[in-house]
């Protein structure tokens, strides 16, 4: 008996889930130069450990990934020398242990490409699509309360088990359980905990949970919970609560194992509320509504129909009237009308969000700014998405973008454009990554940059603005 509880207990905890380290490691290491679902500033990575294991490579990967430069100079690869072509820029070293190389390629080959945007576009970007961005202030409070919830379930499901353990361990229980396998032989409590091992086996996923911090100076809190994280805690404290619940009944059942159930009374029927439902005949005056009919012996008996079936009768009998009248006499709205008028009216609802965001800026409309907190900001998403390329603004793999040489022109609606869309040469898409404030941030901080000596001037001087 205490074998089986221990290994509830432990099916219990081992229930788990592991919050999973791949999405984030992408996004802290690749997500600069890589795509999940694409080619972009480097190759498509879904597939490709597969790729280097039927080329005999698969341990090479890891050599790759921490420096790709030596391991084509050194030419034992046939995989790093057919890839070192596909972009103009080199792949820079990666601090990162095969474990996480592994975590990060499961992710991207796991990954499930979110469903296609809606037609509806913003008032201030024709053609783009409007993306929400999740209210993460009142998802980390809700999270919040989640946890807490989680470990109150948790110290129930504690306190129940020790109760079950006392009360199984007793000698009156042992008694009573020998007596009733000796009776049925039918192992019922080795069964329950079974299941209750179960329960806790059952739930056992590998990637759950995928918080990441964020910067504050975006505007955000430190730990963002993307509406799916709060799915998921739900559905955590559901599956504990049910455990709860089954402890309860479990104890309850080992309980009046040893402790009959008083017989309660059985209280007679109301008879009015009889009369009301089904208007029945005691059995006593069914004489008086027998009818003369009789067959073989048998007579019947004229019952009148249930009072709740004759007034749901004439309920449907006013609806199909009003109905009759709604729709064909005074025309009324159509549920295909009612689906346009619903989304118009969020479709003006978006609009104002939009609006009084500022979050309808293009490359129309977009404009330099010179506000401290914003060119703070502009350098704080600077850091965390440029400096792979960029360093500091001097260049690397990208250009140096402090001097007055330009590929794209130095107008802050070429760099609003660049930065949001990529070009052909390597520079990757942001659109997907941040908003247009953030994209307009970034722009004009890398325009207020001073001049650093770095990589060689690249495309076309301009004059210094």
């Amino acid at each position: 008996m205490k074998k089986n509880l221990i290994t509830l207990l432990c099916g219990l905890l081992i229930g788990f889930p592991v919050m999973s380290q791949g999405e984030a490691l992408f996004k802290a290491k690749c997500n600069t130069c890589h795509a999940v679902d694409k080619n972009s500033t480097g190759p498509l990575l879904k597939g490709v450990k597969a790729k280097w294991n039927d080329a005999g490579e698969g341990t090479l990967i890891y050599e790759w990934v921490k420096n790709s430069k030596a391991l084509i100079s050194g030419g034992k690869s046939k995989m790093a020398l057919a890839i070192k072509d596909f972009s103009q820029t080199d792949m820079p070293p990666q601090q990162a242990t095969p474990e996480e190389v592994d975590q990060i390629l499961d992710y991207v080959n796991s990954y499930t490409p979110p469903p296609p945007p809606s037609e509806n576009t913003s008032a201030g970007s024709p053609g783009a699509p409007v993306e929400l961005l999740p209210d993460y202030h009142g998802n980390l409070t809700i999270f919040y309360a989640l946890i807490t919830l989680t470990i109150i379930l948790l110290v129930a499901i504690i306190l129940m088990s020790n109760s079950i353990l006392t009360f199984v361990k007793s000698d009156l229980f042992k008694t009573k359980l020998k007596e009733k396998d000796e009776k049925d032989n039918s192992g019922g409590l080795g069964k329950l905990l079974l299941v209750i091992v179960a329960l806790g086996t059952l739930f056992i996923p590998n990637d759950v949970l995928a918080l990441s911090t964020a910067d504050p100076a975006q505007g955000l809190p430190w730990l963002k919970v993307e509406n799916a994280d709060i799915y998921v805690m739900i559905c955590i404290n559901i599956v504990l609560l049910l455990v709860v619940v089954y402890l309860r009944n479990l104890f309850n059942n080992f309980y009046y194992m040893v402790y009959k159930h008083k017989e309660k009374a059985i209280k007679p029927k109301q008879s009015k509320v009889a009369k009301v439902l089904v208007d029945s005949v005691p059995i006593e005056d069914e004489a008086s509504i027998l009818m003369d009919h009789e067959y073989d012996g048998i007579r019947e008996l004229d019952n009148n129909l249930p009072p709740w079936w004759v007034w749901g009768f004439y309920l449907t009998i006013l609806f199909a009237i009003g109905y009759l009248l709604y729709f064909h006499v005074f025309n009324g709205a159509s549920q295909e009308t009612e689906y346009k008028n619903e989304m118009a009216k969020a479709q003006t609802e978006i609009d104002a969000y939009l609006k009084k965001a500022a979050m309808n800026v293009d490359e129309t409309n977009v404009t330099l700014q010179t506000d401290p907190q914003a060119l703070e900001t502009g350098k704080s998403i600077f850091q965390a998405n440029c400096t792979t390329c960029h360093k500091d603004g001097s260049g690397d793999i990208g250009p140096n973008l402090t001097d007055n040489f330009w590929l794209y022109g130095n107008d802050i609606k070429n760099v609003f454009g660049t930065i949001k869309n990529g070009t052909s040469n390597g520079m990757p898409e942001h659109a997907s990554k941040l908003n247009p404030i953030q994209l307009q941030d970034v722009a004009s901080y890398v325009l207020s940059l001073k001049y650093i000596p770095g990589k060689a001037p690249q495309g076309t001087e301009y004059p210094k603005k």
